[in-house]
């Protein structure tokens, strides 16, 4: 990861699509080939994990599975599990924002209709391998999911509260409101199983899984095909000279997979809710911080197994991808606590987590020159910046936090370490050109001076500091290269709707952003293919030998 390189970040679902939200289908072929086209060497997305009902892939079901709705319905006819005349009847009307719930609409029917497909043609030779493979999480989740899916139904058929009831006396003693109860029992979270399955009892997970066959069999199949999908993406890329960087949130959702099949590995109660859960204290996003709700780990249960689960979830991501951005690193080094039913963050308190254990842990057993990034934004103390560098990762680095009154603000390029990966912003940042308008008086004088423009160009000059600084790698937001208002945000944190629905269509990559990034990364010598290299070290040695 020494070499100097530059990309885009677009998260797949963002990409144009026929369906309601981008996929794994030609777009994402053709976006590689922009990139390549435009000299760029790095393509950045957010987890490619199921997402919630908003479209965040932060709070996901799942730290292992693939999004089912990235999944392309041209593929899928393709491989003859779909006709022409499916495709058609499913289309959806291109929009300016990506709309979860049509795209859930027109995708889940293709999707049933191709497993139907699948199951009565013959598997392909590597679906068993598959299996067995991933059988280490793909068998818990695909049960998870039936699960899910059949209480679900179940409860919105149930004519009387007797169940519900039941439930609600579980509850007592814990502060939670009659909408947080109904919301866990309705949306049948894990601890409104019936106690033998929240507990999983073997012969009682035996029984469902025989029970729920078909639908773990269906659900087997789309993780099947989006690793098959996603996998052909990812060679694609590659052989064009293009590493996928790759995200995973540092915690996992309460509602998921992997906490109901590892609950020793979570600060549960004996009823199974959080003891505590996860967020950030009042910050540059929000003055009442972050409450994400996520149950923390129990770090001591965690180094009995030698950290043996996350040694598997980054094992299994970074076959998945390139490299891989840890979100909220310095969650590794200390963690805050908030009580769980509390209101927001403000009350919480920082406690310490094993990083430098975990670390040499992932070293030993998945080598010493670990892939990762550690996303080291927000409150940042020494020991976070001392467990960073042991660990031997770049961290980040934004320019939208860069000017102010501090001249020598961490995050201006003059300051950086060259093991740095530098952003204009990231998903979580209003675009370039919202940041500016927004902006206060003493930023904009500050980034005008720094800069020495006048501010027209705001994404551009931005663009080019990023690709000029002494970073190893810069990665440059889509919606900054297309110049685009705050109206393309991706997410902004604290907030739970409008979020993630940014889309674009290629109509609006003009050829002068090729040539702008082209021109702009060579300048700064970035993305040098190797044959480039030899070519320049057999030039310089030969002028020297004539000299």
């Amino acid at each position: 990861m020494a070499k100097r390189r530059s990309g885009i970040l677009l998260h797949p679902t963002s990409l144009p699509s026929n369906f309601g939200v981008g996929d794994l289908g030609q777009a994402a072929y053709t976006f590689i080939d922009k990139l390549a086209e435009a000299n760029q060497s790095l393509w950045q997305v957010l987890p490619l994990v199921p997402t919630d009902n908003g479209g965040s892939p932060y709070s996901s079901c799942s730290a292992f599975a693939g999004n089912a709705l990235l999944i392309s319905p041209e593929k899928l006819m393709e491989d003859g599990l779909l006709t022409e005349a499916d495709l058609q009847a499913a289309y959806v009307e291109p929009s300016a924002r990506v709309d979860y719930k049509k795209a859930s609409d027109a995708k889940l029917p293709l999707l049933e209709k191709a497993f139907q497909n699948f199951k009565e043609a013959e598997k392909p030779a590597d679906y068993a391998e598959f299996c067995e493979k991933n059988a280490f999480w793909l068998d818990d989740y695909v049960l998870y999911v039936a699960l899910k899916n059949h209480f679900r139904a179940e409860r919105a058929a149930e004519e009387t509260t007797e169940n519900f009831d039941a439930f609600a006396q579980e509850c007592e003693g814990l502060e939670l409101t009659d909408k947080q109860m109904k919301d866990y029992y309705i949306g049948a979270n894990w601890v409104s199983f019936p106690k033998a399955l929240k507990k999983r009892n073997v012969l009682t997970l035996k029984k469902w899984r025989k029970e729920l066959a078909e639908a773990i069999e269906k659900e087997t199949f789309l993780q099947y095909i989006f690793q098959k999908q996603w996998q052909a993406v990812k060679a694609y890329a590659n052989e064009k000279g293009i590493s996928i960087i790759g995200d995973a949130p540092i915690f996992v959702a309460y509602d998921s997979a992997d906490v109901w099949a590892n609950q020793k590995l979570f600060r549960l109660d004996s009823k199974g809710f959080p003891t505590c859960v996860a967020g950030v204290p009042p910050d540059y996003f929000s003055e009442t911080g972050q409450l994400w709700g996520n149950p923390h780990y129990d770090w001591k249960q965690h180094e009995k197994t030698d950290f043996a689960w996350w040694t598997s979830r980054v094992q299994k991501t970074l076959n998945d991808v390139d490299i891989l951005r840890i979100d909220h690193f310095r969650g590794f080094e200390a963690c805050w606590e908030v009580e769980f039913g509390a209101e927001d963050a403000r009350g919480g308190k920082w406690v310490k987590a094993p990083g430098k254990k975990f670390f040499a842990t992932l070293k030993e057993k998945l080598g010493e020159n670990l892939p990762l990034i550690a996303e080291d934004l927000g409150t940042i103390t020494e020991e976070v910046l001392e467990l960073r560098e042991s660990a031997g990762l770049p961290g980040m680095r934004i320019l939208q936090f860069a000017f102010g009154q501090d001249k020598n603000n961490a995050y201006l390029p003059h300051s950086y370490d060259r093991n740095t990966v530098v952003y204009t912003g990231t998903h979580d940042n209003d675009t370039t050109k919202g940041w500016y308008e927004t902006a206060s008086e003493v930023e904009k004088d500050h980034y005008r001076r720094y800069m020495n423009v006048d501010g027209s160009n705001v994404a551009w000059d931005l663009i080019r500091l990023a690709l000029s600084s002494s970073a190893d790698m810069a990665i440059i937001p889509l919606q900054d290269v297309m110049n685009l208002g705050s109206e393309h945000r991706m997410n902004i944190p604290g907030t739970s709707d409008g979020n993630w629905g940014f889309t674009f269509s290629f109509d609006w990559w003009w050829d002068g952003f090729t040539d702008g990034l082209k021109y702009t990364s060579e300048l700064f010598g970035r993305n040098i293919k190797e044959e480039e290299k030899e070519a320049e070290t057999t030039e310089e040695t030969t002028t020297e030998e004539q000299a």
